[in-house]
Parts: C-alpha cells; sequence; structure tokens
C-alpha cells in the first residue's frame, strides 16, 4: 500500500514515490487542479463585479430617493403644508384647551377621531 492509499492505485498514482518520477496521471491531475482553480477565481471575480454594480445600484437609487424626498419637504414648506387653501372646520381646530388639576396638567379636545 502507498501512502496516498488505495483509492488512487488503479489510476498510477502508486507508483509515484517521494523520490521518483511519480505516476503518468500526476501531471494531469496538477492541470486538472490549476483548471479548477482558475475558473473558481473567475468565478469569483464575476460574483464581485456583480456585487460592486448591485452596491452602486442601491446607492443612486437612494440619492434619488433622498432628492425627491427634499424637493417634496421643500415644496410642502414652501405651499404652507397641507391645510393652506382649505376652509377651516371644527374637525381641522388645533387648539386645545388644558386645565392644572391638582398639579397636572390636563388637557381636553386631544382626541382624534377614526381611532
Amino acid at each position: 500500500m502507498s501512502s496516498t492509499g488505495p483509492r488512487f492505485d488503479s489510476l498510477g498514482a502508486a507508483t509515484a514515490s517521494v523520490g521518483g518520477r511519480g505516476g503518468f496521471l500526476r501531471p494531469l491531475m496538477w492541470l486538472g487542479g490549476l483548471i479548477a482553480a482558475g475558473c473558481a477565481m473567475a468565478v469569483g471575480a464575476l460574483l464581485a463585479v456583480f456585487t460592486a454594480i448591485a452596491v452602486a445600484v442601491i446607492a443612486v437609487v437612494a440619492g434619488v430617493v433622498m432628492f425627491l424626498m427634499g424637493m417634496a419637504s421643500r415644496a410642502r414648506r414652501t405651499t404652507g403644508g397641507a391645510r393652506k387653501g382649505r376652509r377651516r372646520t371644527d374637525d381641522d381646530d388645533t387648539v386645545i384647551e388644558a386645565h392644572k388639576v391638582d398639579g397636572t396638567w390636563v388637557a381636553y379636545g386631544w382626541e382624534r377621531s377614526g381611532r
């Protein structure tokens, strides 16, 4: 039994010794290993490129969303918000009544409809 074990005896690895020339499949195994390593590096590089592209696209979309949010905020500030131009009704009343009861402020009219 060789140092490589009985698995590779039929492939010619049994003739390989530490000081000898090795089997006839030894160069082919090296070539197969090099090809597999090259393919693995190529796939890794391709995945790294796809990841970088995805990160760039996410950054661009986030920038567009932030820009649109800023424009909407500026437009709302310029027009005076959602209330400008509407008639004031009792439902839109923003003034609440509060009294101090035993050292604590109690507010009335704070309940919101629709809850």
